[in-house]
């Protein structure tokens, strides 16, 4: 099955189950920017080789905001979610941790590979 088969809400509600168990908490902004996110990255992969002139102003129009405090609020996220996530998910997901003292992964690193994630399952559906 191809991702573009699925609806919208199910593709969505399949990344926010992916990102609440690595421990994204719904309550910041950047949560809902992220899932935007991974669910454009999912769709076309070539997005996530420009999140500065492609990714983040697509974010930033559809929530009427700058691209700027889209970047930087997907950064909290991620750095939240890395310092309290579930160290298990994340070594699953990418080989490492914060526990195995490596530095998270930047904005990109980490959109591209949930998105990753999301098209290999939906293919293997």
């Amino acid at each position: 099955m191809e991702i573009t088969a699925l609806k919208d809400y199910e593709l969505e509600k399949y990344i926010t189950d992916i990102m609440l168990d690595v421990g994204v908490p719904a309550h910041l902004k950047g949560y809902h920017y992220l899932r935007d996110a991974i669910l454009l990255t999912g769709r076309n992969m070539e997005v996530v080789t420009s999140v500065t002139k492609l990714l983040y102003p697509t974010i930033a129009r559809r929530f009427k905001t700058t691209d700027q405090k889209v970047e930087r609020a997907i950064r909290n996220a991620i750095e939240v979610s890395w310092s309290r996530g579930n160290t298990k998910t994340f070594e699953k997901m990418f080989g490492y941790s914060a526990v195995s003292g490596r530095t998270r992964p930047t904005n990109s690193e980490y959109i591209a590979r949930i998105a990753d994630k999301v098209r290999l399952d939906v293919k293997a559906m």
